[in-house]
């Protein structure tokens, strides 16, 4: 019966994220308690991301790493530079929304990339490799942006968060590898279609915790959160149309995918723990819209990650 569930979902992984995205929206009162679990729950995301992509083909992605550093100096170090910039140029330098713009694309990928890798047909193992790199580099690559916007608070504790990511992405990949190792070491066509399922099912419930700031917005000022949501799908959809478009007939055109999936979908949520007050309350329901075009791009932008031919 489980494992029928589990190929149901799979068969509908989009529709999954949207009912993720709807129960956030209209059950403010099981988001608020998912809130504080969240942390757990990425966790236990990534570990069944790693169950189901396997140590093989995670390892595989390896092989080359200089195309992975390089794209990550790229993506986290110089679109920030370049966007606030034309915040600059605008006279918006010191506004929210220059900080939102520089704080969404300074971050590394957010935990459930790999599993959009694979909900829209990229290579998960490649996806894997993008996020471990690209959470590693993190307290390297965020260093010039605090110094340049020193709203963002203490380096000390953003510098933390970031190792304390990387530990539990070591930690839960590892588990995950283990576990695919000695449970599924040649998995059944079956067998991976109910760890798809899992795997989204993992997902969708995340949101409705990442979502929980957003409720009580809508209902106090519907145009700014219209506002907000406006500016995460330029960023996120921006970043990854350009990113795909630009890598998918050059030498890096294998893994357009997974770096344009990793372009526009980032884990902004790092940050927050560095923030002072007096900016977290904006902030808080632009990372709520964030989620928005992350959970949406497996059904807006399929179009975008179609095979050719």
């Amino acid at each position: 019966m489980l494992k029928v569930l589990l190929w149901r979902i799979s068969e509908n992984g989009r529709l999954a994220l949207i009912v993720g995205l709807v129960a956030g929206l209209t059950l403010p009162g099981l988001a608020a308690a998912l809130q504080p679990w969240l942390p757990q729950m990425v966790a236990v995301l990534l570990a069944i991301t790693a169950l189901r992509i396997g140590h093989r083909a995670a390892s595989g992605a390896l092989a080359d790493l200089r195309w992975g550093i390089g794209s990550v100096v790229v993506l986290q170090l110089l679109l920030p530079f370049c966007l606030f910039a034309l915040c600059w140029s605008l006279g918006l330098a010191g506004t929210p929304i220059a900080l939102a713009a520089v704080l969404a694309t300074a971050a590394p990928a957010i935990s459930g990339a790999p599993n959009l890798a694979l909900m829209l047909g990229q290579n998960g193992g490649r996806m894997m490799q993008i996020l471990v790199l690209g959470t590693a580099l993190f307290p390297i690559t965020v260093l010039p942006l605090l110094w340049m916007t020193p709203q963002l608070g203490d380096p000390h504790q953003v510098l933390r968060a970031a190792l304390s990511l990387l530990g539990v992405i070591i930690a839960a990949t590892s588990l995950g590898f283990g576990l695919r190792a000695i449970v599924f070491p040649n998995p059944t066509e079956a067998q991976v279609k109910a760890l798809d399922g899992l795997s989204v099912l993992a997902f969708s419930a995340i949101v409705v915790g990442l979502m929980a700031a957003l409720n009580p917005a809508l209902r106090n000022n519907a145009p700014e959160v219209a506002m907000w949501a406006l500016l995460a799908f330029a960023i996120s959809y921006g970043a990854q149309i350009v990113v795909y478009l630009f890598l998918r007939r050059s030498r890096l055109g294998p893994v357009a995918g997974p770096l344009a999936i990793g372009a526009g979908n980032r884990n902004i949520a790092l940050f927050l723990v560095a923030l002072p007050e007096q900016v977290m309350a904006p902030l808080m329901v632009f990372i709520g819209c964030w989620q928005l075009p992350m959970y949406m791009t497996p059904i807006l932008l399929r179009w975008l990650y179609k095979p050719e031919g």
